[in-house]
């Protein structure tokens, strides 16, 4: 008689060999085809080469932080067809310093650049507005050319920091509610997993900003934390199939618990994979729509936040946070005695055959 074809397991059990197929048929079947638990060593790895780059980005090139967390002056004044290069060469003529950022925001008539700057004195101001006004010659509502069309307004670092303080308490108050919230409804384990996935999605989402240079405003910080919402979504629909293929799993001998949480991550991938291009499709229109039609910086820097955050998060709920949860409950007695029981009977069988 002929021995079934196996796989090994990283625990080193043989378990049955996934169904064949193509791989759209084995992403739509769910049929535990792909050995992600068993290959969670790897993920691990990959997980910590990112987590190192993007800390070492962080701490090393930092970030691009917008006027709102620098401080500093905004000048703004009526676009019509103007070019900001244009604009930004006239403003650091006239206060001898490049311009920290130059954007056109808004769509029709009601285009205008903002120019932001250091702080800027008195006679700076006065200086920067008559050389823009020369330059370019911008009206008022009324239709008159005047030095009035141009305003300015500063804008304290402190109000940056006080929405980063707040934002980081949310954080942290978001953590506790969490961990309390899948420990009762799930296990502990599950918690703990979570938490250490939503924790990577904040590391390397800052990390990205950091490593590509993106403007960290305030709606970023704001963006950062709709994301965790995204993140725990998936990762708490994944332990609930986790959970439901090992209900009784300590009374049976047929699946170790790393086989059934495989099982588990294969028959929900599909749906994470769907949910995330759901996700992504909608805020590349806000993109659009915030580049190209309406100009608006807020609406750029919550879209842009967000499309990395959905891809971060889709990936830690996938790669990390069932492989960390195999990984814990591979410390439960209980979990090591069904383990090699399973393998017992399995060998039996072997040998048998």
């Amino acid at each position: 008689m002929s021995t079934p074809t196996s796989t090994a397991t990283e625990s080193g059990a043989a378990a049955p060999a996934p169904a064949g197929g193509s791989l759209f048929t084995r992403l739509y079947t769910g049929t535990g085809a792909f050995g992600i638990v068993a290959n969670r060593r790897k993920f691990y790895v990959l997980t910590g080469v990112i987590v190192a780059i993007c800390l070492v980005s962080i701490i090393f090139r930092g970030f691009s932080f917008g006027i709102d967390f620098t401080g500093g002056t905004k000048l703004t004044m009526p676009a019509g067809d103007l070019d900001k290069d244009r604009v930004a060469a006239v403003v650091e003529e006239a206060i001898a310093e490049e311009a920290q950022m130059v954007q056109i925001v808004g769509a029709g008539d009601a285009r205008i650049v903002e120019v932001e700057t250091r702080f800027l004195t008195s006679d700076e101001i006065r200086a920067a507005k008559s050389a823009m006004f020369e330059e370019f010659q911008p009206v008022t509502a009324d239709g008159v050319a005047s030095v009035e069309a141009i305003g300015d307004s500063a804008r304290s670092e402190s109000w940056g920091g006080q929405v980063t303080k707040n934002a980081l308490i949310a954080l942290g108050v978001f953590l506790v509610i969490v961990f309390g919230y899948i420990a009762f409804r799930f296990e502990w384990q599950m918690a703990t997993a979570a938490i250490v996935a939503l924790l990577f999605d904040v590391v390397t989402t800052a990390g990205i900003y950091s490593l590509i240079g993106f403007e960290v405003t305030p709606a970023t910080v704001i963006g950062l934390l709709t994301i965790l919402g995204f993140s725990l979504y998936d990762t708490v629909i994944v332990f609930d199939k986790v959970e439901e293929n090992t209900r009784g799993l300590r009374h049976t001998a047929a699946r170790t618990y790393a086989e059934e949480a495989n099982l588990g991550v294969n028959q929900t991938l599909m749906r994470s994979i769907h949910t995330t291009i759901i996700g992504v499709l909608p805020l590349l229109a806000l993109v659009v729509i915030a580049v190209w039609i309406l100009g608006v910086g807020t609406l750029l820097d919550l879209a842009m936040v967000q499309m990395v955050g959905i891809v971060t998060g889709t990936f830690s709920s996938v790669f990390l946070a069932t492989p960390l949860l195999v990984s814990l409950k591979n410390r439960d007695p209980e979990i090591r005695r069904q383990t090699a029981k399973v393998l017992a009977r399995r060998e039996k069988a072997e040998a048998t055959a």
